[in-house]
């Protein structure tokens, strides 16, 4: 971790991780927590994957998003038909992939497949990936037919990445652009979401255990939390670290006598700690219900996505009040709490931390209304 923490500042000139940083996310095995046995991984309990994207989260935030994101895509291959595991790691078990799934480029229909082009963004950690997801919407073949939304899986000899990534938060995580130039993609390389939805993956033929029975909808959004979570935890360790010797200049009292500050501090860690404690709850949960051999309820699920949206929101609150109660000290280019003000807004941004769409899943659900949005 104090690697990590020394890295932080050069990575983000870098506008990737460095290959150090990279290199040590691979031999210690981080990536291959929710990797499936099949293909040389720990399947582990996913709390112990989050509580490591969280624990990298409190040093670096860019860090932390390569290892949650980077990390769950292991999972998501192994919900993929066995072919296409096998095609990315029959030779190397530690060969990784990015995503860019929002469906933004072009798809076709082709003699057993499909063919791609356009042009995918926000595909964290690009450069050290020998593969990409990409999302993609497939032609109907009956008009009024509901939407076949799926993920491809595409080597990288099929794609180029476009170095665009100039940004203000995530700095590190070198999410560069995808930009495909008709490639062919065969049907067994593809991913349903209506699969995922429903829990009938194909990759379960091989990954039976319980954590290929837990939800896409749900993995997947945590990943994007858990580092949120672990920079808003980050945060309030940096806050209190330095409030303990801050010195008012103006009656040169103890900043941290001042009451004001105490209840900042309170409410920042209530907040975050709830937010930390809701994940794990929700998995602990899930869990029971998956190695009892029982569904995981549609109102249950819908609530666990919004938990994670929310989650990340509270996350961004908390680091708001630190930053804002830490004078202008905190503007500061040498103070990590600027750094984790700046990461926790980008992660915000990003389509799956939306709180709002998250709410309409969880608000029709409580209504008893059905689902218009099966990414749960």
């Amino acid at each position: 971790m104090p690697a990590l923490r020394e890295r932080a500042a050069g990575a983000e000139q870098l506008r990737r991780l460095p290959d150090e940083t990279f290199k040590d996310f691979q031999d210690s095995g981080a990536f291959r927590c929710l990797q499936p046995r099949h293909h040389g991984g720990y399947e582990l309990d996913p709390r112990t994957f989050y509580q490591a994207v969280m624990d990298v989260g409190t040093v670096c935030g860019s860090s932390a998003w390569i290892l949650g994101v980077i990390g769950i895509h292991n999972w998501h291959l192994g919900l993929f038909p066995p072919e296409a595991q096998e095609d990315v790691w029959g030779k190397d078990t530690s060969t990784q992939v990015s995503t860019s799934l929002a469906p933004t480029g072009t798809v076709t229909r082709g003699d057993g497949g499909f063919r791609l082009s356009g042009r995918w963004s926000f595909s964290s950690g690009c450069d050290f990936c020998e593969w990409a997801v990409l999302g993609g919407q497939v032609p109907t073949a009956t008009p009024g037919d509901p939407p076949d939304v799926r993920t491809f899986l595409i080597p990288r000899r099929d794609y180029q990445i476009d170095d665009n990534w100039h940004v203000v938060g995530l700095c590190a995580t070198g999410s560069k652009d995808i930009v495909v130039d008709d490639a062919f993609v065969p049907e067994y390389r593809t991913h349903s979401y209506r699969d995922a939805f429903h829990l009938t993956n194909p990759g379960t033929v091989v990954n039976d255990g319980p954590l290929y029975r837990l939800p896409f909808g749900i993995l997947f959004p945590n990943a994007l939390a858990a580092p949120a979570i672990g920079v808003a935890l980050g945060a309030l360790d940096h806050f209190r670290e330095q409030t303990k010797t801050r010195v008012n200049p103006r009656d040169k009292s103890r900043v941290a006598e001042d009451p004001f500050t105490q209840f900042h501090l309170a409410e920042a860690a209530a907040d975050v700690h709830a937010a930390r404690d809701r994940l794990f709850a929700n998995f602990t949960a899930m869990i029971e219900l998956v190695e009892a051999g029982k569904p995981i309820p549609l109102e249950q699920r819908a609530r666990y996505r919004w938990d994670a949206a929310k989650a990340t929101d509270w996350s961004v609150a908390v680091v708001d009040r630190l930053f804002l109660a830490s004078g202008g000290r905190g503007i500061f280019l040498g103070n990590p709490i600027q750094r984790a003000w700046r990461d926790v807004h980008a992660m915000r941004a990003h389509a799956g931390n939306v709180p709002e769409r998250a709410a309409a899943i969880f608000g029709r659900s409580e209504f008893g209304l059905p689902p218009v949005d099966i990414r749960f």
